[in-house]
């Protein structure tokens, strides 16, 4: 599939299949994993569905393109996706930082089917990934920035920031 032919919510189905797997895989001993297109819905109403109430998303449009949930006991963790078609800009880090600072997710991916576009020059020339930071100050977190391998369907290793 070219991807001037292809739409943004094509990426979705193979990213939520590898994020599913991917969960599987770190989180063995979860009771549930959940992983959903949410892109058409507000946060707090898909997670209300799981019976998640996360105060910081309710009346906040939220909305993100592939979400997982790792649910064990009463805890949970959130695990977001944000999926381009198009090369990256400093405006979708902006986007997914918002998210992530508002709602502290466990991982966050930002994931493009095209290239690193700006974000290129200010993470590997630069060496910015301070830019990636987020968390509740205790722990610093850093959203993952990938190339989407269409035939693999799976982010591109080698291009993965940081490293995981």
């Amino acid at each position: 599939m070219e991807n001037k032919d292809m739409r943004e919510f094509d990426l979705y189905p193979p990213m939520q299949l590898w994020l599913k797997a991917y969960l599987k895989d770190k989180y063995k001993s979860a009771e549930e994993i959940i992983v959903v297109d949410s892109h058409s819905e507000r946060l707090d109403r898909v997670l209300r569905k799981y019976g998640i109430i996360q105060e910081e998303a309710i009346g906040v449009d939220i909305q993100i393109d592939v979400l997982g949930i790792v649910k064990k006991a009463d805890e949970f963790k959130l695990f977001l996706i944000e999926a381009k078609k198009t090369s990256l800009t400093l405006r979708d880090l902006g986007q997914l930082w918002a998210y992530c600072k508002l709602i502290d997710p466990e991982e966050a991916f930002l994931m493009t089917s095209a290239d690193l576009g700006s974000l290129n020059k200010l993470l590997n020339v630069y060496k910015r990934e301070d830019l990636l930071d987020f968390g509740d100050g205790k722990r610093i977190k850093k959203m993952k920035i990938a190339i989407w391998n269409m035939q693999a369907n799976a982010p591109n290793s080698a291009s993965m920031i940081p490293k995981i």
